[in-house]
């Protein structure tokens, strides 16, 4: 093979191989400080959403474990809670395995909202939709930074994706509770075993 066909070779194959590294926009939630403000780069996935850029509003303190900020989600006690999603820089495919990580943590003051409570993260085809639970976490009541490391497995191709404050499990009542999230990683491809 010549010179010229190396290349060539090269360069069609540097094209045909997909991205292996989906991103977030805005993956730390930076932003100038605000209550009731979505973040950049993401948008709102139900009716009431209002979350915040933290620290610093509703006696929430805990620095950012990146960056100068995070968001903080609350569920309510009428059974409404916050939801934030936005589109995946391309597909997590179909029968692929991604390592994903996140930081955690719970606020004990965040103006009443006190309570712990988990995580969910979706993944959909399209904006807001509910398609496969990626992600459920335990309820979050450590009120420093913990990071979280998970791997996904994609049931169908996802281009978006949704993180939603949700009740503990086996909770039949509905309660004010806050998640705190900051320093959200790419999805990297992994190996299923």
């Amino acid at each position: 093979m010549g010179k010229l066909s190396f290349i060539i070779v090269t360069i069609l194959l540097a094209y045909a191989v997909p991205d292996q590294t989906v991103t977030l926009d805005n993956a730390s939630f930076e932003g100038e400080r605000q209550d009731a403000t979505v973040p950049a780069g993401w948008h709102p996935c139900v009716e009431g959403t209002t979350p915040d850029i933290l620290p610093g509003f509703w006696g929430v303190k805990l620095d950012p474990f990146d960056g100068e900020s995070y968001m903080g989600l609350i569920t309510r006690n009428d059974g409404t809670w916050e939801s934030v999603g936005q589109r995946l820089s391309g597909p997590l495919v179909s029968g692929n395995c991604y390592n994903f990580s996140l930081a955690l943590a719970h606020s004990k003051d965040y103006a009443g909202f006190n309570k712990p409570i988990r995580l969910v993260i979706w993944g959909g085809r399209t904006s807001c939709s509910k398609d496969q639970m990626l992600i459920e976490t335990d309820y979050i009541n450590h009120q420093d930074w913990k990071k979280y490391n998970y791997k996904i497995v994609a049931e169908k191709d996802i281009n978006f994706i949704i993180f939603e404050a949700q009740y503990m499990n086996g909770v039949y009542f509905y309660y004010r509770g806050n998640i705190l999230v900051d320093d959200c990683s790419d999805f990297e491809l992994c190996d299923r075993a």
